[in-house]
Parts: structure tokens; C-alpha cells; sequence
């Protein structure tokens, strides 16, 4: 039975194999996970699809490593980057001087950078007007002379080469109350006045509405940051059409425009794709067919995509859970090694699993699949135990004086006995994946995440909740679903004595 079950997954994905290769490639456009990024990635996607080519876009999947990682390994074909992050956080050991060199080292992954888009989103330090007016604060050196300041700056920048730790070091800064948060929850700290300070984009819509301060860079830390597109080499010779097209971006774009372009979006509430296609139509004449996607449709999309990723993830670690809950229960030594070794598994932190698993098995889907059966078997192994190790013993005896071989004693006395208790460890499982599995959008393997991780990059409620509530909703049918799953196949003798 195992060697036919092999044989038929072996066929299974051979066959899915063969017919994704028989599919023409889609053209893949990455962006990074602020609104900049994801209305360039519309561009790009708009221009490339214009050519008529099948085009995809992986909106928002991560931060700069991630992106360029998911670039270098060929899961993305193009995005759109910035000189001063390749030169200080991708190559800051190599310290390439020139564009020049940094072109050169891009090459040796297979890597090309176009020209300039034509503006600049440079770092800088903001706080606002009233606060900086009143302690005379103009240059980010005279930081020096306000200990007390409180800082809140984007996770990503706590860590980057050209964030806060060089920056730190080079101003002498004494602040001591720095923490990292989601760059657009900082802003709104500035507004709420529990922040004092933290870094912009120089083309943040936010500024102005804010009316924020930008400080001077008085002892020159950040480097130009020139939006560039980064792309792979192979494209120009496996897509000439699309690749000319993209390339029509260079110097297309200025500061004033890309600022207004993010204003529609974060302030006015226009969606990404549609700024994208006027922008196209107003600047190069070129009609794109954008259509805006209503709560419905992203409601049904959103729904099949999570429903997939907990179904999926939770089937497969029914079928590994359930028999190491099994043994475990039948070997009592290798029972606490499967359950210390899940037990480990389930303290792994979310996030961390997902980055784990990016290397293995690329962004998307993949990795949030695996991480949450990692995260669906302790539940389910553990409660399998229980539920087998509990039996009363004369029930056990009983089977044994019949001369019921083991496999028969299984199926037929301990599997049933234990059954409200499997089943209350799988709904379990269950719910927990329904919940992590939002964590899924942060590498692009959609669901319930993406509306929720794009309101809070967008500030807006009605996006959080179109995430939030059908995730809390799934849960409780779930729920309801496994106990009525409880009472059509567990005898109501036996699920009372397990209540008792």
C-alpha cells in the first residue's frame, strides 16, 4: 500500500510538472513591502503586460534581502531598488565606490541595473515642526543635545547597513529609548506625539500631511538613493518585447511625480493599480486595462487562497501527526523524543520558520505550507497520545483476552476510544493555522494577511478588518464544523465517558 501511495505522488507531480512547463513562463515582478515599491511594481507590470506578455505581480513580499534573494534565485524577473541600499545593505562588505562597481559585482549573480527612473527616495530623519521648532533642531547633529528624545524607526532600518547603527556611531547619538516598529505605525506615533523622531523616505506623502521636519544631514551619513530597476541578464534575450518596454521607465519618473503618486495611494485611498495606469496614460500614452478589484472579489480570492494554505498544511501533518502520536503511545522512550522534537518545532517563532524555509523552498506558498504543518503537529501528536494513553486498562485487557492482534486492538478498541481526543487535538491544529496562516502574506502566499498587512501599510481600518474578520469568522466555522464532525462519528456513550 505505501509503494503504491509513493508511486502515485511520484506521477502525481510528474504530471504537474509537465504541465507547468508546457505553460508559457509568466513574467514575474517582485516589490518590496512599502507603497513606493508596490506602485512601481505596477508600472513595471502595466508596461511589460502592454507588450502582451503574461505578467505577474508579487506585491509587498518582504523586505531588501528577501526581494533581492527571491531576484538572484530567479523566483522574480525585475524590481525596483535603490543605489544606496545595493551600495550600504546588499554590498556593504564589498564597499563598492562607483555605480560602475556596483554593476560589476550585480553581474557576477546575473544581475543587470538599469539607468536611474529619474528621482531619488533618499533616507532621512524627521520629526515634527512644533517639537524640532521648539528645541532648535534643524541638523541631525544637534540630536546630540536631547538624550530624551524618544525614537521609533523601521524594523528593516534598525538593522540595515545604512540605518540606525551606523548612524548611531557616526553622529554620536546618546538616545537610549530606540526601538524598531512598522515604518508606517511610526508615523502615526508622530502624529500621536509618542514618537519623537523617526526616518522618512524623502518621497513620503506622509511628509507634508504630517508637516514633519526633515533634518539636515550635516555630517553627510546617507548615501544618493537613485531608483533603479534591477532585473535578471537573461531577460533582454528571453523576453526582447518585454524588456524593451520596461526599460522605457529610465528617467521616466521624478521626485514631484513619485510623490504624488504616493499621496493618491496612502492619502487619497486610490489603489495601486490604478495610480499605476494613470501615470502610463498622462506620461506615455499608453491605455492600460486597470480595473480595481471590490471587497467581494478580494474577499473570494483571499478565502480560496487561505483555505488552501490550512487544508493543505493540515492534512499532510494529519497523516504524519497521527501515526508518531501512535507510536509515541506504543514505545514510551521514542515517546519522548517525537514529543520533545515537536514540542521544540511549535517554540520556533513564525517568522523565523517562514525565513528558514525561503532557501528550501523558494517565496510563496511553499514555505508557509511547511511551516504551518510544522506548527500542526505538536497539538496533534500530543492530544494522539493522551487519547491512547489514557484507555483504561481493563478496556485494553478485555481486547487482549479476545487474542486481537495489535493492528486489530488499533482499529477496532483504541483508535475509537481515543477518537474525541485526536479530533480535539486536529481542531486545534486547525485553528492555530487559521491564525498563522496570515503570516503567510508577508512572502507572498496570500490569504486572509494580505488585506491586513496592506492596511497597515496603507493606515487603513477597513483593510485590517476585511483581513481580521474573515480569519475569526473561518476559525469559529471550524470549530463548529469539528464538533459536529465529533458527534456524526463518535458514539455518544463514548463521548461521554471522555467528557466524564
Amino acid at each position: 500500500m505505501t509503494r503504491r501511495i509513493a508511486i502515485a505522488l511520484l506521477a502525481g507531480l510528474l504530471l504537474a510538472a509537465n504541465s507547468f512547463s508546457a505553460d508559457e513562463r509568466a513574467f514575474v515582478v517582485g516589490s518590496k513591502n512599502f507603497t513606493e515599491g508596490v506602485v512601481l511594481g505596477e508600472i513595471i507590470r502595466a508596461m511589460a503586460a502592454s507588450t502582451g506578455a503574461t505578467v505577474e505581480h508579487r506585491q509587498a513580499l518582504g523586505g531588501t534581502r528577501l526581494v533581492f534573494n527571491a531576484l538572484v534565485s530567479g523566483e522574480i524577473d525585475i524590481y525596483a531598488e535603490y543605489t544606496g541600499t545595493l551600495t550600504h545593505e546588499i554590498y556593504a562588505q564589498k564597499k563598492p565606490d562607483s555605480n560602475k562597481e556596483l554593476r560589476d559585482f550585480l553581474a557576477e549573480s546575473g544581475l543587470v541595473m538599469s539607468q536611474p527612473l529619474g528621482f531619488r527616495d533618499n533616507f532621512a530623519l524627521g520629526m515634527r515642526e512644533p517639537v524640532a521648532e521648539s528645541l532648535k533642531i534643524r541638523r541631525v547633529s544637534d540630536l546630540r543635545a536631547h538624550p530624551e528624545l524618544v525614537f521609533r524607526f523601521g524594523t528593516e532600518f534598525m538593522e540595515r547597513g545604512d540605518g540606525w547603527p551606523g548612524l548611531r556611531l557616526h553622529y554620536d547619538l546618546p538616545q537610549q529609548d530606540v526601538l524598531g516598529v512598522e515604518h508606517d505605525l511610526a508615523y502615526r506615533g508622530l502624529a500621536a506625539g509618542d514618537v519623537d523622531l523617526t526616518e522618512l523616505y524623502t518621497t513620503d506623502a506622509e511628509i507634508a500631511y504630517y508637516s514633519l521636519r526633515t533634518l539636515e544631514d550635516d555630517l553627510g551619513y546617507f548615501p544618493p538613493y537613485e531608483a533603479v530597476l534591477l532585473y535578471r541578464a537573461e531577460l533582454e534575450q528571453e523576453q526582447p518585447e518585454v524588456f524593451a518596454a520596461v526599460l522605457r521607465m529610465q528617467g521616466l519618473i521624478n521626485e514631484t511625480q513619485m510623490i504624488a503618486m504616493n499621496s493618491r495611494v496612502k492619502l487619497d485611498g486610490v489603489q495601486e493599480i490604478l495610480v499605476a495606469a494613470d501615470f502610463l496614460r498622462e506620461n506615455l500614452g499608453i491605455d492600460v486595462v486597470a480595473k480595481s478589484s471590490t471587497r467581494s472579489e478580494r474577499f473570494w480570492r483571499n478565502t480560496k487562497q487561505h483555505v488552501a494554505l490550512v487544508a493543505v498544511s493540515l492534512l499532510a501533518a494529519i497523516l504524519v501527526a497521527v501515526p508518531l502520536g501512535i507510536a509515541a503511545a506504543r514505545w514510551r522512550r521514542l515517546g519522548q523524543v517525537i514529543l520533545g522534537v515537536v514540542g521544540v518545532a511549535q517554540t520556533i517563532p513564525a517568522l523565523a520558520l517562514l525565513v528558514f524555509m525561503i532557501p528550501l523552498f523558494g517565496i510563496g506558498a511553499g514555505p508557509a505550507v511547511i511551516a504551518l504543518f510544522v506548527y500542526s503537529l505538536l497539538p496533534i501528536v500530543r492530544n494522539t497520545y493522551t487519547g491512547l494513553t489514557t484507555i483504561p486498562t481493563q478496556l485494553l485487557e478485555s481486547a487482549e483476552a479476545l487474542g486481537l492482534p495489535a493492528g486489530a486492538r488499533l482499529r477496532l478498541v483504541e483508535a475509537p476510544l481515543a477518537a474525541v481526543s485526536i479530533l480535539g487535538g486536529i481542531k486545534i491544529a486547525a485553528v492555530i493555522n487559521i491564525g498563522a496562516a496570515t503570516l503567510g502574506a508577508l512572502i507572498g502566499a496570500g490569504g486572509y494577511g494580505q488585506p491586513i498587512l496592506a492596511g497597515i501599510r496603507l493606515d487603513d481600518v477597513g483593510l485590517i478588518l476585511e483581513g481580521a474578520v474573515p480569519a475569526a469568522g473561518l476559525a469559529i466555522v471550524v470549530q463548529l464544523l469539528f464538533e459536529w464532525t465529533e458527534r456524526a462519528i463518535v458514539p455518544r456513550g463514548l463521548r461521554a465517558s471522555t467528557l466524564g
